[in-house]
């Protein structure tokens, strides 16, 4: 018995007894198999996992699988003009000398773990993740900021296909906010540095 790891960590239990695993689609697929120690669930009475519906199913499964996150979730810019893209290290210098870190994820996910001294103000996105988006379906309250405009401001959310903090950084910059500073690489940058979080 086998076990297949895919790429994003997704584990699917199968009965490899019999079922084809060198076939090109598998491997173009880059899925690996290893021992699995633990009971797996058994195929039906009358299933063969080398009947040619359920290797078509499982192939169909495992691809859709791995184009899903590819389609679902698009990747934010990697620049943005009017705006200054930081990194950890240095939204972390910027917070010590008190410009505020904003936190613009959702306030669960704020309340669970978030950046050392920094503060929430969700961004509620209803807009497509696309830099052309229709800020007009979001709410961002802009009460939560600095009232002067000229003082710096730091976004951040969960990274990459989180566009939270870009939508953010957008409607700060058009509202008239001049140092704008996007951290773009988020928690997942900041938690990789070890930096300190609440």
């Amino acid at each position: 018995m086998h076990l297949l790891i895919c790429k994003w960590r997704t584990q699917i239990p199968l009965n490899f007894e019999g079922f084809d695993v060198d076939n090109p689609f598998m491997d173009a697929l880059e899925i690996s198999r290893i021992t699995h120690d633990q009971p797996i669930p058994q195929p039906q009475k009358g299933v063969s996992m080398t009947s040619p519906l359920l290797r078509i199913l499982v192939a169909s499964s495992l691809s859709l699988g791995l184009l899903a996150p590819a389609i679902a979730a698009p990747q934010t810019p990697d620049k943005l003009d009017g705006v200054t893209l930081i990194s950890a290290d240095q939204a972390r210098d910027l917070a010590a000398k008190g410009v505020p870190l904003v936190d613009t994820r959702v306030a669960n996910e704020y309340a669970e773990k978030t950046a050392k001294g920094a503060i929430s103000v969700p961004y509620k996105e209803k807009s497509a993740k696309d830099a052309g988006f229709d800020k007009s379906q979001d709410n961002f309250n802009l009460a939560k900021l600095p009232a002067d405009k000229n003082a710096p401001v730091i976004f951040f959310c969960n990274s990459g296909e989180c566009w939270k903090s870009y939508k953010a950084s957008v409607v700060a910059r058009d509202a008239g906010y001049t140092k704008v500073n996007w951290f773009r690489g988020g928690m997942p940058e900041w938690t990789a540095k070890g930096l300190p979080t609440q």
